[in-house]
């Protein structure tokens, strides 16, 4: 991110080792045991990276849309997507907020919404496992936007989205 997206200089100070494995720890935490739909999807977090977050789920028949060609049903598409995106920003705000405690930065995680979300289903959603990643935009102090996509295992490009989060 740009000094301008961030808001402010380069002048956070970084977080111990130990303090980053349990923000890591809270964030795969809250996305995949506290947040009851993840866990019906199995979405787990590959990644917390604030510049390559990521989350990936397998294929299983509860997910399939089209029966008689068993692709990925688009609901789980788009679910999977928008929360890839807030993981985005979420990994981006604690990244930015690196001076703060984890109480602190999950007090201002717990504010975050989806405030916009466009998807574009590029190709029938075809594969053993799935991977989401996303891309944060732009990190504003009260808005943050996301550029997310879905692969299947072989790295083919299922559907591409876009989403807006309020921040506070």
């Amino acid at each position: 991110m740009s000094e301008q997206d961030t808001g402010k200089h380069d002048k956070r100070i970084p977080r111990s080792p130990d303090e980053q494995a349990r923000l890591e720890a809270l964030l795969r935490e809250l996305f995949e045991r506290m947040i009851s739909f993840n866990r019906l999807l199995g979405l787990e977090v590959d990644s917390v990276d604030p510049a390559a977050p990521r989350l990936r789920f397998e294929m299983r028949p509860e997910l399939i849309g089209h029966f008689l060609h068993g692709r990925l049903h688009g609901g789980v598409i788009s679910a999977a997507l928008d929360t890839v995106g807030g993981l985005g920003v979420m990994a981006a705000i604690a990244d930015r907020h690196s001076d703060e405690a984890i109480e602190q930065i999950a007090q201002r995680l717990s504010r975050l919404g989806t405030i916009d979300l466009r998807v574009d289903y590029l190709r029938p959603g075809i594969g053993k496992h799935f991977v989401a990643s996303a891309r944060v935009t732009r990190l504003g102090s009260r808005i943050g936007s996301t550029q997310m996509s879905l692969e299947n295992e072989t790295g083919v490009l299922i559907a591409t989205g876009s989403a807006a989060y309020v921040l506070s």
